[in-house]
């Protein structure tokens, strides 16, 4: 059977971008006679609220569309997130990292400087590896007295997972379909945690897609380049890997996606606007 979902983070009230999404995914559980599941991505405790939270519920009751349930919180399932970790951290491809933010920012300008030293992914530089190489002792000791995220050493992991591919069966940015050969080392060493959050968003996401028995990822063409590095570590935790149908972005009128900054894009604003679901779908040219 067929298992969609719809993963929102309680950050904001949803637009016109995140219809899509959650009817994109709706639809294609519906029309193969699958099911539609809805996740709170709700580690980011400084930024969700429950009126927030709230909102999503009546923004998509709005649409007509129906889940099935239980509704997974990403809040609750830290030990599932920490037992991951652990899992990663056995076989020995990952390491703190104590560098702030201000600090990393500070290397990558000096790696701009000399372009030679600097490796970009899709988001831009990525981190250019300060912590990796710490010596044990010197881990152990700042460990004690530091803050710290973890992150993985992908090119070690990815030697490990060997040769890895993921279906699409929608788009990718580049009209990319069928399988796909992945590159775990687009993004470099990737966060899985931080002080504060039990798991990053790339962590959380392929374990909670295995906990739901997710087998096709529906969502924009922006996060296409995430599944390369999800694909590592579904393969390094021993998950099952879904398919994946990346869909078109909605932007706006000088070609920029939506954010939760846009209020009259809202699904609120257009509601109270007296837009109809019939409408919106039209507007979304669904």
């Amino acid at each position: 059977m067929i298992v969609t979902r719809f993963a929102p983070s309680p950050t904001g009230y949803l637009h016109l971008g995140h219809a899509l999404a959650a009817i994109t995914a709706y639809d294609t559980a519906t029309r193969m006679g699958g099911r539609f599941l809805l996740r709170i991505e709700d580690l980011d405790s400084d930024r969700c609220r429950p009126e927030f939270e709230h909102a999503i519920f009546e923004d998509l009751r709005s649409l007509g569309l129906k889940w099935n349930t239980p509704v997974l919180r990403q809040s609750a399932r830290a030990a599932a997130y920490y037992a991951a970790l652990q899992q990663l951290n056995a076989l020995g491809l990952t390491y703190p990292c104590f560098c702030t933010r201000k600090e990393i920012a500070e290397e990558v300008a000096r790696s701009i400087e000399a372009p030679h030293n600097m490796a970009m992914g899709p988001e831009g530089p990525v981190y250019p590896g300060t912590c990796r190489n710490l010596p044990l002792h010197v881990r152990r000791e700042r460990m004690a007295q530091e803050p710290y995220s973890v992150r993985l050493d992908v090119a070690q992991a990815a030697k490990r997972a060997g040769r890895l591919i993921f279906c699409e069966k929608g788009n990718g940015p580049g009209g990319e379909c069928g399988v796909i050969v992945a590159d775990p080392t687009l993004f470099g060493d990737i966060v899985l945690a931080r002080k504060g959050m039990p798991a990053a968003y790339h962590l959380a996401v392929v374990v909670d897609d295995a906990d739901q028995g997710v087998t096709l990822v529906t969502r924009g063409n922006d996060l296409f380049a995430a599944t390369h590095v999800q694909r590592l570590l579904q393969a390094l935790l021993g998950l099952p890997a879904p398919d994946y149908a990346h869909h078109r972005l909605i932007l706006d009128e000088v070609g920029r996606k939506f954010s939760k900054r846009d209020q009259s894009v809202t699904l609120r604003a257009l509601r109270a606007s007296g837009a109809t679901p019939a409408e919106i779908r039209k507007r979304l040219a669904l």
